[in-house]
């Protein structure tokens, strides 16, 4: 009988030393391995390979949140790429042309050399036209994605120590974001931009006593000159893209020192990262992810229209385009000039003060930012928490913070709103003072009814939560005992559901951890002088706080018989472990939090 030996497997059935392999099949993961002379030669004299084998191992958790911030930076990119196309063939030039191109109803018409290359881009360059909505819509997304990062980076506490110089970059990011933007829809000079670049204009013009200086040193004269849009040009294509990569790749790079962060979820900890590595499962996910973002991005960018300047026609001081919007991201300012009172301006000293103008503008879009990147000290210095935070928190386990956020976000919707309160007027047929009147009002009371109505959703859920850990999921399903009683069935939580409901920290207020104001001795503590408005801002985030479920409950939950559990001796008290009715071992996760021992880990 004749056994069948594989190709290549002879050697495990003989004694004969087997053949070496060719040196174009050497075994690159041996300690023998030969590598290409180019790169032994570049490692020698740069030293990359310690720090790319570093980095290559670097460890991503997976969870769809994340991939918010990779649609920004994937959005970036795009922008990059489709802009430097883009500066061939634009003329950032304010120089008078007649225009004698492709566009049949604007043929005669005198013009800006800016505009005029815009339309040779649109209608005569190979693909101009795609390229354009490429960049504009790519510049859209990469805003969308910051938005919705700093969403979800806010909502789940990632911004906590120590990542708050993490969070003011990209606060930075996002304000140099907008304005990259303002500069970027500025720049074809067609009646549509030049409206916002008057808007612009009277901005600047409504500063106290500076306006006017301010106004001629930007446009180079009085308005409109003949310097803004090169100035614009060089701000957009150079200055502000320099420094947003600059800024992107130290938020990357923060990103690996920190570590990332992760979901709470068995075996995952502080200490820890759960995930994949960047080769070969992570930056496999991550490169089809970037042709995911830019094929849908060219599908827009193919199928719907954005910024027609041929339909506006170029800009003229003298007209106005009807139903002018800016792009959503400055929503919430035009909203609230158009919502501030006239009565604003007046005159004292001599001086024309508008604060109707300048109160929406020059001061609340600083503002914004401003109070953004405070955010991370301002919680910390009220929670007292100097903790380290590698783990997210559910946003309803921090229901005073996802309540400010959601009072935030109903701001900017009612700003928004207002910023076309003319079109609405138009077509509901209401009147334009009533929707003003409507808009001031629920400025001031929706943000109050929503705080208060999400922190109460919040700690709803909590208490739900509770539930489900100490009685389990409901079944539908009604019994009847011997006795005659009918109560409904519970199917118990698996231990990697019950994770994620308990673990999560308790806090206590800082009123209750102080102590008295005077110690044992009769000596007055000292106080800061803000310790006052600290006690009461801390009890303000935490006195409606729902506890964690103790592994204490848990067993008396157990039992069915939560006093008599509770009372009787040998039951584990906090942070023990304990022993349920199934014979599974709970333990605590150090914050007071009951889980159960994972089968299995990742």
């Amino acid at each position: 009988m004749t056994t069948h030996v594989p190709q290549g497997a002879d050697h495990l059935r003989t004694d004969e030393t087997p053949p070496k392999r060719p040196a174009s099949q050497t075994d690159q993961s041996s300690p023998d391995a030969k590598f290409p002379g180019a790169l032994v030669w570049a490692d020698e004299r740069v030293g990359a390979a310690k720090g790319l084998r570093f980095a290559l191992k670097k460890v991503f958790p997976d969870h769809w949140s994340f991939l918010l911030g990779e649609i920004a930076m994937y959005s970036m990119i795009i922008a990059l790429i489709t802009g430097t196309f883009l500066t061939l063939w634009y003329v950032p030039s304010m120089g008078h042309v007649v225009y004698d191109g492709d566009y049949v109803p604007l043929k005669g018409v005198g013009m800006s050399e800016a505009y005029a290359s815009t339309l040779d881009i649109s209608f005569e360059v190979k693909g101009g036209l795609l390229i354009r909505q490429l960049h504009h819509w790519s510049a859209l997304f990469f805003i969308v994605g910051i938005a919705l990062h700093a969403a979800r980076v806010f909502f789940t506490g990632a911004f906590r120590k120590p990542r708050e110089i993490n969070w003011l970059i990209g606060v930075v990011l996002s304000l140099l974001a907008i304005i990259e933007g303002f500069a970027g829809y500025s720049l074809p000079d067609d009646l549509l931009s030049g409206t916002g670049i008057r808007a612009m204009n009277g901005f600047m013009m409504s500063a106290p006593v500076i306006g006017t200086w301010m106004t001629f040193f930007v446009f180079g004269g009085e308005f409109p000159g003949e310097a803004i849009i090169p100035r614009l040009y060089i701000a957009h294509v150079l200055l502000i893209p320099a420094i947003l990569v600059g800024l992107f790749v130290l938020h990357l790079a923060l990103v690996v020192v920190h570590k990332h962060t992760q979901y709470p979820g068995p075996g995952r900890t502080n200490d820890n990262v759960v995930g994949f590595p960047i080769m070969p499962v992570y930056a496999a996910k991550a490169g089809g992810f970037f042709f995911v973002v830019f094929g849908i991005t060219a599908l827009v960018s193919a199928l719907v229209q954005i910024n027609g300047v041929w339909v506006y026609g170029p800009y003229d001081p003298t007209q106005v385009t009807a139903g002018s919007q800016p792009d959503f991201y400055m929503w919430f300012s035009d909203g609230a000039l158009r919502l501030l009172p006239g009565w604003l301006e007046f005159t004292l000293f001599g001086t024309v003060w508008s604060f109707n103008i300048f109160l929406g503008s020059l001061v609340l879009l600083p503002l914004v930012w401003v109070v953004l990147g405070a955010y991370p000290f301002l919680e910390a210095w009220v929670t007292g928490d100097k903790r380290e935070h590698h783990i997210l928190q559910r946003p309803r386990n921090a229901p005073t913070r996802t309540a400010i956020g959601t009072a935030a976000i109903s701001m900017y919707l009612v700003l928004a709103l207002a910023c076309v309160n003319d079109i609405l007027a138009i077509k509901l047929g209401l009147s334009i003072n009533d929707l003003t009147i409507l808009f001031r009002t629920m400025f001031f009371v929706l943000p109050v009814l929503v705080f208060f109505v999400t922190k109460r959703l919040c700690l709803s859920l909590q208490r739900h939560d509770r539930e489900r850990v100490l009685h389990g999921n409901e079944t539908g399903r009604i019994v009847r005992t011997p006795e005659g009683r009918f109560f409904e069935a519970h199917e118990p939580l698996d231990e990697f559901e019950r994770w994620a409901l308990v673990d999560y920290d308790t806090p206590t207020p800082l009123g209750l951890t102080q102590g008295p104001d005077i110690d044992s001795r009769g000596v007055a503590r000292r106080r800061s002088p803000l310790a006052g408005a600290q006690a009461a801002l801390s009890s303000f985030f935490y006195k409606d706080a729902v506890t964690a479920v103790t592994p204490a409950e848990l067993a008396a939950a157990h039992h069915h018989g939560e006093h008599d559990a509770l009372e009787a001796p040998g039951v584990p008290q906090l942070g023990a472990p304990v022993n349920d009715s199934t014979g599974d071992d709970d333990f605590s996760d150090g914050h007071g939090s009951a889980v159960q021992a994972p089968t299995h880990h990742r």
